[in-house]
C-alpha cells in the first residue's frame, strides 16, 4: 500500500512557505492506519520492544495501536504541567524558543526496551529530548518510528546512532 496516497499537503500552513503533511486522511482510512501500523508493529517485533513511548499528541496516535497490538504498555511525554505524578524532564530547544518534555519517574524500568514513535521527524529535537527522557530512567531506546520524515531538514543526524524506521520520506 503506498502511505502517501493518504497524506494530505497542505500549502502555507500553519505559516506561509510551509507544506503542512496531514496524517489525519491516514487515520481516517482503516486499511491505511492498520497497514502503517502492522509496519511498525513488524518493527517493534524484530527490537524485542518492551514498551512503547511516545510524545504528546500525536504520538500516542502512532504508539498506542502498536502497544495494543503487541500487548505491550505505553508511557507518555507530555509538556510541563501535564502529567499528575513525579516526573523527570528535559528542556529542549524550539524555533522560537525553548519546551520542556516530561515523563512519570516509574514508567520506565530500568534495562525495558523501548520503541519511541511519533508521526513525524522533521529537525529531531522532540525526539532527541524525548530519547534523553528515556535513558535517564534506564531505558534502552531500541528504535524510533515515524510515519513521515522530512528528509531536507536532516534531523535523522541529530539522532544518528539510533535505529530509525520511517514509513514516508518528502
Amino acid at each position: 500500500m503506498d502511505l502517501k496516497n493518504y497524506i494530505e499537503i497542505v500549502e502555507d500552513w500553519p505559516k506561509p512557505g510551509i507544506k503542512f503533511k496531514d496524517i489525519t486522511p491516514l487515520m481516517a482510512n482503516g486499511a491505511a492506519y492498520k497497514d502503517a501500523t502492522d509496519k511498525i508493529v513488524e518493527f517493534a517485533k524484530e527490537k524485542e520492544i518492551d514498551i512503547i513511548v511516545g510524545p504528546e499528541a500525536r504520538g500516542f496516535i502512532i504508539g498506542c495501536p502498536v502497544a495494543y497490538a503487541m500487548g505491550i504498555g505505553f508511557a507518555p511525554v507530555r509538556k510541563e504541567g501535564k502529567l499528575p505524578r513525579e516526573t523527570i524532564k528535559v528542556q529542549y530547544g524550539l524555533e522560537y524558543g525553548k519546551d520542556v518534555l516530561t515523563i512519570h519517574k516509574d514508567a520506565i524500568k530500568p534495562g525495558q526496551r523501548v520503541l519511541i514513535t511519533d508521526d513525524l521527524l522533521a529537525t529531531g529535537g522532540t525526539m532527541d529530548a524525548t530519547i534523553q527522557l528515556v535513558e535517564q530512567l534506564g531505558g534502552v531506546v531500541a528504535g524510533l518510528a515515524f510515519l513521515v520524515e522530512l528528509t531536507y531538514l536532516e534531523g535523522r543526524e541529530k539522532l544518528e546512532g539510533y535505529d530509525i524506521l520511517t514509513l514516508m520520506e518528502y
